[in-house]
């Protein structure tokens, strides 16, 4: 049987104070408490900043042995180079983020609205593939998953090049972005919860949350590994809809 992997992106919020964290928990004791409801976390503050191979550490010691971090490429790379010339940026994050060990799971890759599916932006992200999965090659457990905002990359062509390089599709479930689902592009399926009715500040209920338990058994069916988070944070509706999930899943 495949594994499931379900939890939040992030996990320091204000909105969480009292709803999920004790009121007496120091900030520096949020992750080792968060570690012990949830078996992963997807580090969305690799995306604003290039964390130090000393904090990646610092994650990588406060968790159990069996916890997984899933970690957003920097939106240096994604975001203001767009793809463009990020060999040694990437090469950099990585190194980083290899801190993390054998906890180290999928990296994320966010690709911006305004990047659309054309002949210039598919030859980048096919170069970028290229080299990723160089390094890649070097960690046979390191898995990418892309998310795409832009209605365009629903094209078969898109598809092969990320079965080509045993990339996936992230699954995004949101408001305002078009959904794509692709799965089988790889071993694994990435999903990612933004929000039903408004980007990060709605609840998915229970009947929503009960079908994506049964796809994410269907997948694991088909001897898929699933990592979900849930990145609608406003009012700790992230961590009940994840307890939620893990509940239906484990029916």
């Amino acid at each position: 049987m495949r594994r499931i992997f379900i939890g939040t992106s992030g996990w320091v919020y204000n909105d969480w104070e009292k709803i999920f964290y004790p009121e007496d928990l120091r900030s520096k004791d949020k992750l080792k408490y968060f570690s012990e409801h949830f078996k992963t976390a997807e580090i969305n503050y690799s995306f604003y900043h290039l964390p130090k191979p000393a904090t990646y550490q610092n994650w990588y010691s406060k968790t159990p042995k069996d916890f997984v971090f899933a970690v957003k490429a920097s939106r240096y790379i994604s975001h203001i180079k767009r793809l463009k010339d990020v060999k040694e940026a990437w090469e950099t994050f990585l190194k980083n983020a290899l801190n993390l060990k054998e906890k180290l799971g999928p990296i994320l890759l966010q690709l911006p609205p305004s990047f659309k599916y054309n002949s210039e932006n598919l030859s980048r992200v096919k170069e970028f593939l290229a080299f990723a999965t160089k390094i890649k090659n070097k960690r046979a457990n390191l898995r990418l998953a892309i998310e795409v905002r832009h209605p365009s990359f629903k094209n078969p062509k898109f598809f092969d090049l990320l079965k080509k390089y045993k990339a996936v599709l992230v699954v995004s479930d949101s408001s305002d972005w078009i959904k794509i689902e692709k799965s089988k592009l790889a071993d694994f399926v990435y999903v990612r919860m933004h929000g039903p009715k408004t980007m990060f500040s709605s609840k998915y209920s229970n009947e929503e949350l009960e079908d994506l338990a049964q796809k994410i058994k269907k997948w694991q069916k088909q001897r898929l590994d699933i990592y979900c988070y849930f990145n609608n944070d406003v009012s700790g509706f992230a961590v009940e809809n994840a307890k939620t999930l893990l509940k239906f899943c484990n029916k």
